[in-house]
């Protein structure tokens, strides 16, 4: 069956085509600038690239070129009915959804009421399974949402001490995201292991220009660093983690700065950007510190501070830790990362071979010590993957 799995953003398209259930990738791509005066779409398939320059008005016209590129002249399908089910990554599903759902009316109706909770994701999103609804009428489209995998927390995990009246009437509460990586990582981690889920204790560990960590036991999710929304917790690329929530008021009644220019800097001038003054990429970070820029090693040690805080901090939630799971981007790739948030932990269980460490290439590897109680992973995440495994389940049944 062929599964097309679709991220809509407010200017943009991430989409990628997979002959399920076997997992292979037929075609990916992204379309840029949608509503703008230039916009562009990088297609690639079975190795080959084309890019694509032209205006977008709007997203129903840049599916419909992706539609056209998928099942036109030497695309990968013959006509667009080949595709059996369009897979839609959402962000915010508050607590209407626990997993991964058929979408229909009363679907995308409880998705827009969950816009106050998401305001900067969730309409692009809509937009997104509206556009392919339209286009691809009759086809069951799949909604997969960041927030699901974390609807298995406890009270006492979700709960804000705040008046009770905010949660009941207005749902303030920790709702999580990266929930498809982190089920995803854990899942594999399991196999990797040879373990049943059900029988194992992890933190995973998402480390992009986003990041969160969540501990997982017998395979739900328990806690997580991200809260009612993605700007808690760890420190990212250029959003802040955790902070005084006073330190707002005081930006208003010291330095005149108003909730638009607030929301600014803490969504897109803070974090790893924030504190080098130069770059949220952690590339960029590692390079300058080397080369003694101080700021960015500030910046890295601050990072990489917070991880390690965390680690300590979901071990207790679980007691007993089977595996740390390291993944995305920054995860993946950052040796220096991973070896600088377990520093000091062995007492706890957490020991590094430093050769596994430095090798790790990408690929699912241990790279604990062998003296080490807790097994370290690294596990790369497939986003994509995981929404057409789930969108072909559920049109499966």
């Amino acid at each position: 069956m062929k599964i097309l799995v679709i991220n809509s953003g407010s200017s943009s398209i991430k989409y990628k085509c997979f002959e399920m259930p076997d997992r292979v990738v037929l075609a990916s791509g992204l379309c840029e600038k949608i509503g703008e005066p230039e916009g562009r779409i990088t297609h690639h398939t079975a190795g080959q690239k084309t890019k694509i320059e032209q205006r977008f008005p709007d997203h129903a016209l840049a599916l419909q070129k992706i539609l056209d590129l998928l099942a036109g002249a030497g695309g990968v399908l013959t006509r667009k009915e080949e595709i059996g089910g369009v897979g839609h990554r959402l962000v915010h599903g508050g607590e209407a959804f626990s997993a991964s759902v058929l979408i229909n009316d009363e679907v995308i109706a409880a998705v827009r009421e969950n816009i106050p909770l998401a305001p900067l994701h969730n309409p692009p999103n809509l937009l997104g399974v509206e556009v392919g609804r339209s286009l691809l009428p009759g086809i069951p489209q799949v909604g997969v949402f960041d927030t699901a995998f974390h609807q298995s927390m406890p009270p006492e995990a979700y709960l804000y001490a705040l008046p009770y009246e905010l949660y009941r009437d207005s749902r303030v509460r920790r709702y999580g995201f990266h929930g498809t990586s982190h089920a995803y990582v854990a899942r594999r981690a399991a196999e990797f292991l040879r373990r049943s889920p059900e029988h194992l204790n992890l933190i995973t560990c998402h480390l992009g220009n986003g990041a969160s960590m969540t501990a997982v036991r017998a395979g739900k999710s328990v806690d997580t660093s991200m809260g009612f929304t993605p700007l808690e917790g760890l420190v990212m690329g250029t959003r802040p983690g955790d902070f005084d929530p006073a330190i707002i008021p005081f930006m208003m009644e010291n330095l005149q700065m108003d909730l638009g220019k607030i929301n600014k800097l803490l969504n897109k001038q803070s974090g790893l950007l924030g504190l080098s003054g130069k770059t949220n990429d952690m590339r960029e970070i590692e390079a300058l510190a080397r080369n003694g820029d101080e700021q960015a090693r500030l910046a890295f040690g601050v990072y990489c501070y917070r991880i390690r805080k965390y680690i300590g901090a979901l071990t207790a939630v679980l007691g007993h830790v089977d595996a740390l799971v390291f993944t995305a981007g920054v995860g993946e790739n950052s040796a220096t990362v991973r070896a600088k948030s377990i520093e000091g932990l062995a007492e706890m269980g957490y020991m590094l071979d430093q050769e596994k460490n430095l090798s790790a290439n990408g690929s699912e590897t241990d790279i604990s010590a062998a003296a080490s109680r807790v097994r370290i992973l690294v596990v790369p995440t497939d986003e994509e993957v995981a929404i057409a495994e789930q969108t072909y389940a559920i049109i499966s049944q």
